[in-house]
């Protein structure tokens, strides 16, 4: 890509709001971050889309040189707002914030990740719920397909900003293989740069997940990028990458972090645990992120559990630097032809605790 090429498989961290919280830009770069994620929804209610435009666009912005992916609204104008009122054109909905109102269509979206300057944009779509019948399953799919081609659209209508960027399209249809495929079927004859697959992750669990993990990749091309939205926990991306997938995204580091939740090579911790009040052991014993490095499990234990700042700071760089880990060993694995062997020696120690 223009801003650098993104190793995968990768893992994205979330900056939102043009920021991955508790975070400087170039600490999360020393992580070994190739891409961030920033919102559609969230910059385009504040500070607004146009607004970080006449600045110079989301990397000048948050000072963030790499990729950017940007989603495209849609989960979160069905998760986070009030009276949402959806149509053909797009959803009508109540912004959290002010309750202010506003209409996000598939060409507003393309036109505010434009205006953001995001190297990856998502294509708009209908993020089915969670327990949808087949006949749900099947409308949502089918109005998120013709909102891709909408998507499409409107991206190569912005011909300087489609020149220098991506255009992903993504999957819907529950857990139901057959409305899968023919949502892929549709997007492959509209044509995207890469393909995430969408509806997961949102209550299912994880051997749902995989259950359709299991053919959702292969129904998509194997010579384009394969993106899963907001997965996961270590055991997550590690199953997920066994079926194919290249690219994650999740708040789960970041927000873990700041709640005292550490992620390690032998399983995850809760710093807040009295056995850690006075552990001079460093979180992770194998772990060569700065905080391992410097910092005490005691000395967490009481930033945490003081609600200190630096707390929250600590715990997210070591998390977000874990997960940077944890996939470079994956991209070292495939690359040795040692994936089988990768996976059964996470799953030994990652359950050890």
């Amino acid at each position: 890509m223009l801003r650098g090429d993104i190793q995968t498989p990768a893992f994205m961290p979330v900056g939102t709001a043009a920021t991955v919280k508790a975070m400087k830009p170039e600490n999360v770069r020393a992580t070994g971050a190739d891409i961030i994620l920033g919102n559609t929804y969230h910059l385009m209610l504040r500070p607004g889309a146009e607004r970080v435009g006449r600045l110079g666009g989301l990397h000048k912005f948050m000072n963030w040189d790499r990729p950017i992916l940007t989603d495209s609204g849609g989960y979160q104008v069905m998760s986070l707002s009030e009276l949402t009122k959806m149509s053909e054109d797009g959803v009508e909905f109540q912004s959290h914030l002010d309750g202010s109102r506003h209409m996000l269509t598939p060409e507003r979206s393309m036109e505010i990740q434009r205006l953001l300057g995001s190297d990856i944009v998502m294509a708009f779509d209908e993020c089915t719920k969670n327990g949808a019948n087949r006949d749900e399953a099947a409308a949502s799919m089918e109005r998120s397909m013709r909102w891709a081609k909408r998507s499409r659209d409107g991206f190569d209508s912005g011909a300087g900003h489609a020149s220098r960027a991506a255009l992903f399209g993504i999957q819907q249809g529950a857990l139901e293989k057959d409305i899968r495929a023919a949502s892929a079927e549709e997007l492959i004859e509209v044509g995207f740069d890469g393909y995430a697959i969408g509806g997961l992750a949102v209550g299912e669990g994880q051997e749902a997940m995989f259950d359709v993990l299991d053919y959702a990749p292969d129904q998509l091309p194997v010579d384009k990028p394969r993106y899963l939205m907001g997965v996961g926990k270590p055991d997550d991306l590690v199953g997920a990458v066994e079926r194919g997938v290249d690219m994650f995204d999740c708040v789960l580091p970041s927000r873990s972090g700041r709640n005292g939740q550490a992620f390690t090579s032998t399983g995850a911790i809760n710093i807040r645990n009295a056995k850690f009040a006075e552990d001079l052991e460093p979180l992770d014993v194998s772990c060569q992120c700065s905080v391992c490095q410097t910092y005490t499990r005691a000395y967490l234990h009481h930033l945490i559990r003081s609600k200190e700042i630096l707390g929250a700071m600590l715990m997210t760089e070591h998390n977000i630097a874990y997960y940077q880990s944890l996939m470079a060993g994956m991209r070292e694995a495939i690359a040795d032809k040692q994936f089988a062997k990768f996976a059964v020696n996470f799953r030994e120690a990652y359950s050890s605790q």
